[in-house]
């Protein structure tokens, strides 16, 4: 069995389908799926999906970093609210994107800090994004890291001197279909190998990062590649592509990824 620890089931992309979706990620193996909340709808859509699906479905609640700048003291008392729900299992998506900064850098400084706290309050780990901005999300991580409970840097695609700074803090590291990137992914590919057994997890990021490797053969049934649109059905083939790259087989990734989501997450 299968844990997809970060997937966008919100997105519009998924209006039409999603219980199809669902119905093709169950009988692909993946039982656990933790949703990702980027904005207070989002979070709040996610967590309605999880009611829907007790069994199988978490959720995350948060500010991505992109809208950072669409804080206010309403939204989060709501967002705050929503963090208290049992479904609710982590903290974000939130973090620091110094790549695209679609909101300012302080903007963004300023809402992680209210998430650490938030964190802290709780006693929930954060579910983390990070682009071009390692060294400080490491500062301000490190300086709160003893009152942390967990956090797992999702989506990781940074370098070796940045993997080691997240190790160092004792996070863990999502892995998605990037590592399947000949072209983007060569470094993740290297840096694949290296992540403890007990720090890695594994994750699609649907609808985006599907892997462009996958091909007819691999592809699941009745799964439609020609969309470009990343389902969590599609877990099991990043699975096999980050076992061969860890001479292993996938279904001992299956069993690390699902036993430290469960250890993360607080999850049976």
């Amino acid at each position: 069995m299968y844990t997809d620890i970060g997937l966008n089931l919100t997105n519009p992309q998924f209006d039409k389908d999603r219980d199809a979706v669902i119905e093709r990620a169950l009988a692909c193996g993946v039982d656990t799926m933790i949703l990702t909340g980027t904005t207070l709808a989002e979070s709040q859509g996610a967590h309605q999906l999880c009611l829907q699906h007790p069994e199988h479905m978490w959720s995350t609640a948060g500010i991505h970093p992109h809208h950072a700048s669409d804080y206010n003291d309403e939204l989060w008392l709501e967002l705050t609210e929503l963090m208290k729900q049992p479904a609710v299992v982590a903290i974000g998506e939130t973090g620091l994107d110094f790549n695209r900064n679609f909101s300012t850098p302080a903007q963004q400084q300023w809402s992680f800090e209210k998430h650490i706290e938030a964190a802290i309050s709780l006693q929930r780990p954060m579910f983390l994004h990070e682009r071009d901005a390692g060294k400080r999300m490491v500062e301000m991580l490190a300086s709160h890291r003893d009152q942390l409970t967990d956090a797992v840097i999702h989506c990781f695609t940074g370098s070796k001197e940045t993997l080691y700074s997240y190790l160092d803090l004792d996070l863990y590291i999502g892995v998605t279909g990037w590592v399947c990137d000949e072209r983007r992914g060569e470094e993740l590919q290297q840096l694949c190998k290296e992540i403890p057994n007990d720090r890695l997890l594994i994750e699609t990021d649907a609808p985006y990062l599907i892997p462009r490797d996958l091909n007819q053969a691999s592809r699941p049934e009745h799964f439609n590649a020609k969309t470009r649109r990343n389902e969590p059905c599609v877990l099991p083939h990043i699975a096999t592509a980050i076992a061969a790259l860890r001479s292993t087989s996938g279904e001992q990734i299956a069993h690390l990824s699902q036993q430290n989501a469960s250890r993360l997450f607080g999850i049976d």
